[in-house]
């Protein structure tokens, strides 16, 4: 199984509250719509996780 930092842990927490409040929009800036799936908004949480410079293993690609 792949290893998540705590970092990333917790990044993924705070998004997930976001979403539960209905909060939580797509796209650059939040210009999007409002995120609906939790799939989506935990993608979102990893991707924000990934800019901050947490360990959180690579996308898969679709080849795979």
């Amino acid at each position: 199984m792949a290893k998540y930092s705590k970092k990333a842990q917790e990044k993924v927490g705070e998004v997930m509250e976001e979403f539960k409040e209905g909060k939580l929009k797509s796209g650059p800036g939040g210009k999007g719509g409002k995120v609906k799936s939790r799939k989506q908004a935990i993608a979102i949480g990893l991707s924000e996780a990934r800019k901050e410079g947490a360990k959180v293993p690579k996308k898969k690609s679709k080849s795979e």
